[in-house]
């Protein structure tokens, strides 16, 4: 059991640094800043300019599929840079499961991509 804990003794004592060095980081940023407060920083800001309207109105689509779709390239690198690493150790089922996947995201980009998706008004 304690041979375990071993193997996992540096882990905790860089996610016990990683805990205490931002911590360190957070207070002393606290208290070095000048915290006075102005009519400019107490305002409203979008985009430099006052708001038309409430900040509770409906989005257009188009924001969501955007979003949708950075987050599907996201995990397409996620799941692409470790099967490049490892391409020559896996065996022809990872390559063509992979292969599977390209050709199900780069289905799903084309169909956005017909649908109007990334056309903008």
């Amino acid at each position: 059991m304690k041979l375990i804990f071993n193997e996992y003794y540096s882990i905790f004592i860089f996610f016990i640094f990683g805990v205490v060095l931002s911590s360190l980081i957070f207070f002393i940023s606290y208290f070095i800043i000048s915290q006075k407060s102005d009519h400019e920083k107490l305002s409203a800001y979008e985009c430099g300019f006052n708001p038309f309207e409430d900040a509770r109105m409906t989005f257009d689509i188009r924001f969501y599929l955007v979003a949708i779709l950075f987050l599907i390239f996201d995990l397409e690198i996620s799941f692409l840079f470790p099967w490049l690493v490892s391409l020559k150790t896996i065996n022809s089922f990872g390559f063509w499961t992979m292969i599977f996947f390209l050709i199900l995201l780069t289905i799903g980009f084309i169909y956005e991509w017909f649908k109007g998706a990334l056309e903008w008004e």
